[in-house]
């Protein structure tokens, strides 16, 4: 994205309407993704606008919030979950327009998503207790940390929302929100169910670039960050949050291994892999983008792929249907393209896809549905995270190489696996260096925490985890 003048491009609309105040020296121009035209453009907040919009945090929290009782906190959640469902449609359309995702998906996935995420911070924030008995006399107290500042990514952009707004707002704090320049129009809609919800500066939606976003996690004032993002983004994160003593939430890229042993159901599990690894288009860092399998079953397996990757349509988002979308932008598409050509150069074998747009389509950023088998660990297809529709398949021979396999790598957010023998998938889920495993397709919970390690990042967001990461401990004796 490039930043420009605010008059240079006066036949192109603003799509922030509610930046009334603001500085606005430069601005973002929006790019439809779906045809690679610009859309409009988005001004920036400035350093000047950030630390205002902290000071009003500030304010709010150190006037009413820092013993907030629980029942005012509970409503101003549940009517931040009525403000978005009133608006549903218009955030599914949002969603369509700024990130390519098929309307369909939008509505039933993006936007149901966001929502389920609050209504379980709801439901885990009536049950836990603010404070808790460690022994007579002795009493552990969970207090809201102060500001938080939430910075969230263009991919899921209202769930991602959701989720920090969730646990800040559970917690006590105030909040100041930095969405991506790249989902414009669903931040607009969240500025507005937060201006019905919530007290004017409980919590604030602020456009801007990547220089919006440090501009925040530097401010005075802010207490507590928390990023979703790239790694790279969220190691210098970590350490202008380190040289400030505060705590931060960092859920970063992933590179998921999916082990598929050879008395699983495979068709079932190579259909419901490679679906897991291209939903979103891809675009989702908890992908089961590498497929590890028992050389036993690994041709058919790797057929199987390929085959599901012809069949996958590329089409316009905003039409209806189970079809997958564009790409979220020109710098996405190009990135998925190198890394596209530098496995067919390191030797993998291209199966399905390759290079250039999906058929039938010549605007945009289409992709095409890409597997590559044979994929070795020194490969960079192994380990790096594409964030589009490509799928690696590895084979292996026994079941200490396929957990050796699923660690080889620096990400460490998600893994799968599909056996149908229970022991070993109780044995390998123990074994996986990641924060979360999902054993024949059994989906999380409501609620259950969401986060890695290494690569991928530390803390955990969603439910009683997600409420937890914006609160401090506090140990009192002797006194209630």
């Amino acid at each position: 994205m490039t930043r420009l003048p605010l008059t240079d491009r006066p036949d192109l609309p603003n799509l922030w309407p509610d930046a009334e105040g603001w500085s606005r020296r430069a601005t973002v121009t929006r790019v439809d993704p779906a045809t690679g035209r610009a859309a409009g453009w988005v001004p920036v907040a400035e350093p000047a606008d950030v630390a205002g919009a902290v000071a009003r945090a500030r304010a709010v929290f150190d006037t009413t919030d820092p013993d907030l009782p629980r029942a005012p906190r509970l409503e101003r959640i549940a009517r931040l979950i009525a403000a978005i469902e009133a608006r549903k449609e218009a955030f599914a359309r949002a969603i369509s327009a700024e990130m390519g995702s098929p309307i369909d998906f939008a509505r039933d996935k993006q936007v149901v998503a966001a929502i389920a995420h609050l209504q379980a911070t709801h439901a885990a924030l009536a049950q836990a207790p603010d404070r808790e008995v460690a022994a007579p006399g002795h009493w552990i107290r969970h207090e809201p940390l102060g500001v938080a500042a939430l910075i969230t990514p263009w991919n899921w952009p209202l769930n991602q929302a959701a989720l920090k707004l969730g646990g800040a707002l559970a917690a006590g704090c105030a909040a100041v929100i930095k969405p991506s320049e790249l989902a414009p129009f669903s931040a607009c809609l969240l500025a507005e169910a937060l201006h019905e919800a919530l007290p004017d500066g409980a919590a604030q939606v602020l456009m801007g670039d990547g220089a919006t976003g440090e501009a925040l996690v530097a401010a005075k004032g802010v207490d507590v960050i928390s990023f979703t993002g790239s790694t790279s983004v969220g190691q210098h994160i970590a350490a202008e949050a380190g040289a400030r003593l505060r705590p931060v939430l960092l859920e970063l890229g992933g590179k998921s291994p999916n082990i598929l042993f050879a008395d699983c159901d495979l068709p079932l599990a190579v259909t419901q892999g490679v679906a897991h690894c291209f939903r979103n288009s891809g675009q989702s860092c908890n992908a089961a983008s590498r497929m590890l399998v028992e050389r036993s079953v690994y041709e058919d397996a790797v057929a199987l792929a390929a085959a599901e990757a012809e069949a996958a349509v590329f089409a316009d988002p905003s039409q209806p249907g189970d079809h997958f979308g564009p790409l979220v932008s020109e710098v996405q598409f190009n990135h998925v393209q190198r890394c596209i050509d530098r496995a067919l150069a390191e030797g993998a074998r291209c199966v399905a896809g390759g290079p250039g747009r999906a058929p039938g389509n010549t605007g945009g950023w289409f992709p095409r549905a890409t597997v590559f088998a044979d994929v070795t660990p020194d490969m960079d297809l192994f380990q790096t995270e594409v964030f589009g529709p490509v799928l690696s398949i590895t084979p292996f021979d026994t079941e200490e190489e396929a957990v050796s396999l699923a660690n080889a790598g620096p990400y460490g957010l998600a893994g799968y696996v599909q056996t149908a023998d229970p022991d070993r998938a109780a044995r390998v889920s123990r074994a996986l260096r990641v924060g979360m495993v999902q054993a024949g397709g059994q989906s999380r919970v409501a609620g259950a925490p969401f986060g890695g390690r290494g690569a991928s990042g530390y803390g955990r967001e969603a439910g009683l985890w997600g409420i937890r990461a914006f609160q401090a401990v506090k140990s009192v004796s002797g006194a209630d």
